[in-house]
């Protein structure tokens, strides 16, 4: 215990002057009865009493200010320097939550020395589950509330956590171990650990639940639950709540957990009857079995399906497309032969029905090659400002006829509706495509409704592997009543070649080309179907603001076809460049032919005759079809130019600055196509133009 001092004292009046005014006061009392000693007799009998009665009140006043320690104190030290003995660690911590006083204890337990600070109790124990606790007892004092939990440390002990908050902001900290429960909290703690009951489990933003090991499940938290559809899971197996496929692997991942093994590598399950959705599940091991952790990646699945599905839609595309190209020059040969042999061979000759056999199949032909550039996005569009009310107003008399009878074709219109962007002929294709499906999937007969609006979309919408922006749109609805699509196929009805129709009855390209025409016009698709309740498809097209061109005068009647202008015909294909070069000679033409480029570029450069017409390729090895006429420009800027070519002819458009004076010719063409083509070509070019 402390000396006493004048200057500290533990109660009665302040330290300091008081303390020092009371001894002097003694001081004079004393020697005034000294004095009254010494000179007796003046002060007489009555001084001497009257300096003795000063002087012990001096000594009654001096005792009763002199500090000393009450019985109260000491008993207060004595209780803290056995708290401070005790194995129970205490911290005070300020307002603003830093450790103002502690003991060794609670240094040794936060593991820091006594020269360093002690750090505050959220960080004292470490590890992410007792930190979530202890903030949450720090938050319990701020807001004045006394409260304490219990925690399992790393060494498997079990501490109780108690705070009080203190005046000031302040608040006591302890960290006591529990003590041995009762045989009945002891089978209680077994059956649910002490962490379960915790608000952090409940509201952790994954699944976790604790299991035994069958897979039964103890306790599960709301996100839990949740993912599986209930609000309690409380004795259920796990097993009992995944699709069967995902029933092994759980089993597998909780017998290694109960061994001691912690899963590093997740496992992915499924909802009963939710197949499309999907989760990750961990696992570690615990006393009474597993802690299960599950993550919901629906959404992350879903997209990467997205994307897989755009990269294959994409690469089926392209292939689609080189395909097609090269399709087309042999079609070209086959068809513009057949015309070549036609001209020799008339209906009565014996070999006009083969001829025409081979010509009408190599069509048929180039309509399929048309869909799978319609799908990849490669086919020639004519665009044009489209009033669809008007276009499938006359499109629907030709439908009836073609759904037969016990189809019944409901047409239902906007009165004012936009205007649209669109070749109408390959519109007309896309509606014609879903009107036919949706007969097929009636065999019984029912209605297909096909109805237009405008619909201002006001936020981005997602249709598939696409976003379509907001915006003003003209809506196609085309729906049925008849079988519907069942789920697991519409991830897959716009795949070419996909059909679950008999063998010999569909190509599987019907959608195919309808996604590509929508696509290819700039519009958007999606559908919606439920099954033995009908399906019903809507496509979104652009809404075009400017003005609409005047209607197109009547087609002229058949007209002459001949000439005998000059034309350099280049095409690296020697059979498609033979049938050509024959085709325009018996037309009355001059042609000079050229394999490629270079050549081409040779004729014009040293051929002093007047070319009136290129004729050329796209795609040409060394120098294709644009660098050669940007050549020629330079050399002959009158002369006209036709471009033909297997692909669109947005693939040469594009990238030319001068395309509007182009013309195009699609692969595949036959004899008459191609003589028409370059009349017109010509016709429309300046007189001066065609004097040799």
């Amino acid at each position: 215990m402390n000396a006493r001092s004048i200057t500290h004292g533990l109660h009665g009046l302040p330290a300091g002057a008081w303390r020092w005014a009371a001894l002097g006061f003694v001081v004079i009392a004393l020697a005034a009865a000294g004095l009254a000693v010494v000179a007796a007799d003046r002060a007489g009998w009555m001084g001497i009493m009257l300096v003795a009665a000063i002087g012990a009140v001096a000594s009654l006043f001096l005792y009763a200010i002199w500090p000393r320690e009450s019985l109260g104190g000491a008993e207060a030290r004595r209780i803290a320097e056995a708290a401070a003995r005790a194995n129970v660690a205490w911290a005070i911590t300020g307002s603003d939550g830093a450790v103002v006083d502690c003991n060794d204890v609670y240094r040794r337990m936060a593991g820091v020395s006594d020269k360093e600070a002690a750090p505050p109790p959220e960080l004292a124990l470490g590890g992410e589950t007792s930190s979530a606790m202890l903030y949450r007892l720090a938050r319990s004092a701020a807001e004045g509330v006394a409260r304490e939990e219990s925690l399992r440390i790393n060494s498997g002990l079990e501490v109780v956590v108690a705070v009080r908050p203190l005046s000031g902001g302040q608040a006591a900290w302890w960290f006591a171990p529990r003590l041995a429960a009762t045989q009945a909290e002891t089978k209680e703690s077994v059956a649910v650990p002490a962490t379960a009951s915790a608000s952090f489990f409940r509201d952790a933003p994954v699944g976790v639940a604790i299991a035994d090991a069958s897979g039964k499940l103890s306790e599960a938290n709301l996100c839990f639950a949740k993912f599986f559809g209930h609000a309690a899971l409380d004795g259920r197996a796990l097993a009992d709540l995944v699709e069967p496929a995902d029933r092994d692997g759980i089993a597998e991942l909780i017998a290694k957990a109960v061994d001691g093994a912690s899963a590093a590598a997740a496992i992915e399950l499924r909802p009963l009857g939710q197949p499309e959705r999907m989760a990750e599940l961990y696992a570690s091991p615990v006393k009474t079995g597993a802690i299960l952790y599950l993550v919901d990646v629906s959404e992350q699945k879903a997209l990467e399906t997205k994307f897989a599905q755009s990269q294959k839609m994409q690469a089926v595309g392209q292939l689609a497309g080189g395909v097609a190209h090269d399709f087309n020059n042999l079609l070209t040969v086959i068809i513009g032969n057949s015309d070549l042999l036609l001209m020799r061979h008339h209906a009565g000759d014996p070999s006009f029905r083969e001829i025409n056999l081979v010509r009408q199949t190599a069509l048929r032909a180039a309509n399929l090659i048309g869909q799978l550039l319609a799908f990849s996005r490669q086919q020639t569009l004519q665009p044009k400002p489209l009033l669809l009310r008007d276009t499938l107003g006359e499109l629907a008399h030709m439908m009836r006829t073609l759904v037969g009878e016990g189809v019944e074709i409901k047409l239902d219109q906007e009165s004012d509706l936009w205007l649209v962007y669109a070749d109408e002929t390959q519109i007309s294709n896309a509606v014609i495509n879903l009107v036919v499906n949706a007969r097929d999937a009636m065999p019984k007969g029912g209605v297909v409704s096909i109805r237009t609006a405008n619909e201002a979309v006001t936020q981005a919408a997602a249709f598939g592997t696409a976003i379509m922006p907001a915006g003003d749109y003209v809506r196609i609805e085309v729906a049925d009543t008849g079988t519907g699509i069942a789920k697991e196929h519409m991830g897959k009805i716009f795949d070419p070649f996909f059909t679950t129709k008999d063998v010999g009855q569909g190509t599987g390209l019907g959608l195919a080309t309808v996604y590509g025409i929508v696509k290819q016009t700039g519009g958007y698709i999606t559908v919606d179907s439920e099954k033995g309740r009908g399906t019903a498809f809507r496509i979104y097209l652009p809404r075009y603001k400017g003005e609409a061109i005047a209607p197109e005068a009547e087609a002229l009647p058949a007209r002459d076809i001949t000439g005998q202008d000059t034309i350099l015909l280049v095409e690296d294909e020697e059979a498609v460049r033979s049938f050509a070069a024959r085709a325009l000679k018996l037309r009355g033409y001059q042609v000079f032919e050229a394999s490629g480029g270079e050549e081409a570029l040779e004729i014009v450069k040293k051929n002093e005759t007047k070319i009136h017409l290129l004729i050329t390729d796209v795609m040409m090895p060394n120098m294709d079809g644009p660098t050669l006429v940007r050549a020629v420009k330079r050399l002959r800027p009158d002369m006209a130019v036709i471009f033909m070519s297997g692909y669109a002819e947005e693939t040469f458009r594009k990238n030319d600055e001068k395309a509007e004076d182009l013309h195009f010719l699609p692969k595949p063409f036959g004899l008459k196509q191609l003589a028409a083509k370059v009349k017109d070509v010509l016709s429309q070019a300046p007189q001066a133009k065609k004097v040799g």
